[in-house]
């Protein structure tokens, strides 16, 4: 059951009543932390107040011998950065991909983005929390963000060979009472309103409860937007040694479905970037989000722990949409050069998750040689409903009346200018996922600078697909073996030396429009780098090279959509610098670069389209080279704490539509930021985005597609707390 509106702004408001007000520093926990509480007999005992992070083991981040890049909650919050896909413009190796109208999270890391047609990008606490539709997520709730790079189904099973995004959400802590409550009004009247308070109800149970709503406009003509969320999290202590934890996730995101702007003959500046081409009258889509998920972490000792685990989640999409059609047979505006048609599409995605895993995490040693293990297993079955409708324009060989191609003038639009023609079924399919795995790790102390780490994966999985427009039943039932090599050298106390090879799979879910189901995709990484702590830690810093190959890999069907096509064999090489600490002179400062180079290595013909793929065309959205840049420093102002910082984001050229020429420009954005504490735990800050006002694209799926990003965007908020 879906939560009303009404009842989610109650609870928000509710909340911010009962906050007073101070700053709550964001706690980055990797490893259970213990804290001191009563004990029912009044006595002191200590209780495990941590959570274990899944998959993960008894590792600092020095000892994997894995690119990781981290970017916490103080980070998102001096710069405002309220999305997930803008919070991810942080690392230079995530690259902005297509969002099926601004309706989900979706990007690619070091060249690669999954299934175009399908949401699989994130992790919630080791948890598959990115899949099916439940809107662009918030960042309301997340204590950090974890970019896991290069490919990880060693131990997951699942992902994209270029990396994994892992949100780390705010837990409950174990006896602390604390809170803040913020407010903020920015840029085309967008009100914001955040809370997040602990409370301790005894001295080994607490609960956080956070929540979030937003309203507003955007800088897109006649688009608005409404978001809300609640995401609590209950802790309980069980003697010194158990922990359980439940979070619960509920969203709601009301919000026009958008194509973005029109680009012809490659001028930028057909149209304006607030133009909005779709129907006001379609509505809102509404995406929403339901998550539960329970967790027990036990420690046996200091050495071994176990943690198990479970998680429901349901999302649902609906709305009405026009957009414009891409073929170039019905398209009036390659006629006349104004006259833009539209097809007129229905959308009900419906989806349900259910995971159960369990793992344990140790040391022991033999002889001379100390191993830390960690084997588990893990159980996914994934339900994804598409009934998808469209009307299509008609052929222009049949000279079509403006009525019939539902068209609207790009240069003078007129919304409600015809009746919206109804979709007709064109989707109507149930793909069931259903996966099983085991996983083992060994990571060996051969020396006290020599570490190695041995591990492997089996999966075995099933892929049924359900075509109720054509009566087509498939099904494929397959496993694999996914292994892991790596090594860990301590050159220095200030550098640490890693290379790794693996193996992976995905498992393509859904079909061709035959009903054909794909061969998984299959992928072999190669990373080695350099890990940097300096001026005694206050410093740190990695550097990678990769080179990622992958088989099977799918695209979009422009002809069918829900449907995708296979494109063979992708290839990506790259390099990439992540730095961030504290330097001389007390300043803060981020820096992030990747250079990727990421290209078909197939021939592929489109059938519909006739657009032709060819080995070194560059993969779609990808930008050659990326950095983003932030420098901050803190001082006192009149005895009380403030801030200021500013930063830099700069995207290289990325190819804009598969099969052709048409590239995105490259753009620098410039942003700034600052607080002020006003009084005594209450904080006064700001933002500005684009601070220069720089015209730049988000992404890309075709010249009618084309994702203009947002002009200069300031905030102005407070922040309190107790």
């Amino acid at each position: 059951m879906i939560i009303q509106p009404s009842t989610a702004a109650y609870a928000i408001a509710s909340l911010c009543l009962i906050a007073p007000a101070a700053n709550v520093h964001a706690q980055i926990i990797s490893m259970p932390a213990e804290d001191t509480a009563s004990a029912p007999d009044g006595s002191s005992a200590i209780v495990v107040s941590g959570v274990r992070q899944a998959y993960r083991g008894n590792f600092a981040v020095t000892e994997i011998p894995q690119s990781i890049d981290l970017i916490d909650s103080e980070t998102l919050e001096e710069n405002n950065l309220v999305r997930l896909n803008d919070a991810l413009d942080l690392n230079a190796s995530v690259a902005r991909q297509n969002t099926l109208g601004g309706l989900w999270d979706s990007f690619a890391i070091r060249g690669f983005a999954g299934d175009e047609n399908i949401p699989t990008g994130y992790l919630v606490n080791g948890f598959n929390g990115g899949r099916g539709f439940g809107g662009e997520r918030d960042t309301a709730g997340i204590e950090r963000i974890e970019v896991l790079k290069g490919p990880a189904a060693a131990l997951l099973g699942r992902g994209e060979p270029g990396g994994t995004v892992n949100l780390v959400t705010k837990q409950a802590q174990i006896g602390d009472t604390f809170g803040t409550v913020s407010a903020q009004f920015g840029s085309f009247d967008r009100l914001r309103s955040e809370a997040d308070i602990n409370i301790a109800v005894t001295g080994a149970l607490s609960a956080r409860l956070i929540g979030y709503i937003e309203d507003g406009d955007t800088f897109r003509d006649t688009v608005n937007e409404y978001r809300w969320g609640f995401l609590p999290s209950i802790g309980l202590a069980i003697g010194p040694d158990t922990r359980v934890t439940y979070d619960l996730e509920k969203t709601r995101v009301e919000v026009p479905f958008d194509r973005g702007i029109v680009v012809l003959n490659g001028d930028f500046e057909t149209v304006p970037r607030n133009r909005y081409l779709g129907e006001p009258g379609d509505g809102d889509h509404v995406a929403r989000a339901e998550g539960h998920s329970l967790r027990v972490q036990h420690d046996f000792s200091d050495r071994w722990s176990v943690l198990l685990g479970g998680s429901i989640r349901d999302t649902l999409l609906t709305g009405l949409s026009s957009d414009p059609d891409l073929s170039g047979s019905r398209q009036k505006l390659f006629r006349d050069g104004r006259s833009l048609a539209r097809e007129r599409r229905s959308r009900l995605y419906d989806s349900q998750q259910t995971v159960v895993r369990g793992e344990v995490s140790g040391e022991f040693t033999t002889g001379a040689l100390r191993h830390r293990v960690l084997f588990g297993a893990d159980h996914d079955e994934f339900d994804n409903y598409q009934q998808f409708g469209r009307r299509r324009p008609p052929a222009l060989s049949t000279n079509p009346t403006d009525a019939e191609s539902y068209v609207i003038d790009i240069f003078d639009p007129v919304y409600g200018r015809f009746d919206p023609p109804s979709p007709l079924p064109n989707n109507d399919r149930l793909d069931r996922q259903t996966s099983t795995g085991i996983f083992v790790q060994d990571q060996i102390e051969l020396t006290d600078s020599l570490q190695v780490r041995l591990g492997a994966r089996y999966d075995d999985f099933t892929l049924r697909t359900e075509n109720y427009l054509t009566g087509v039943n498939s099904e494929r039932k397959d496993g694999r073996i996914s292994p892991q090599f790596g090594l860990v050298y301590e050159l220095a106390p200030t550098i640490t030396l890693f290379a790794a090879y693996s193996e992976g799979f995905r498992a393509n879910i859904g079909t061709d429009v035959t009903g054909r189901i794909f061969d998984p995709e299959s992928s072999r990484s190669i990373e080695a780098g350099a890990k940097l702590t300096l001026l005694n830690g206050a410093l740190t810093g990695t550097f990678s090279v990769y080179q990622l190959d992958k088989n099977n890999v799918l695209a979009s069907d422009i002809n069918n959509p829900g449907f995708s096509v296979a494109i063979g064999e992708a290839r990506s090489r790259g390099v990439e610098l992540d730095v961030e600490g504290k330097i001389p002179g007390d300043l803060d400062v981020l820096l992030s670069y990747a250079y990727v180079d990421a290209e078909s290595r197939s021939s592929v013909l489109d059938p519909n389209f006739s657009f032709v793929i060819v080995p070194g065309d560059p993969l779609l959205n990808i930008p050659d080279h990326t950095l983003n840049a932030q420098i901050s420093k803190s001082f006192a102002v009149a005895g009380r704490d403030a801030k200021l910082g500013g930063g830099i984001q700069y995207v290289g050229e990325r190819l804009g539509a598969t099969g052709t020429d048409f590239y995105l420009p490259d753009h620098a954005l410039f942003r700034i930021f600052g607080e002020a504490e006003i009084m005594p735990n209450v904080t006064l800050f700001g933002t500005i985005a684009n601070l220069f006002d720089a015209n730049w694209y988000a992404n890309s799926y075709s010249q009618l597609w084309v994702q203009p990003g947002a002009p200069r965007t300031a905030t102005l908020g407070f922040r309190a707390g107790f």
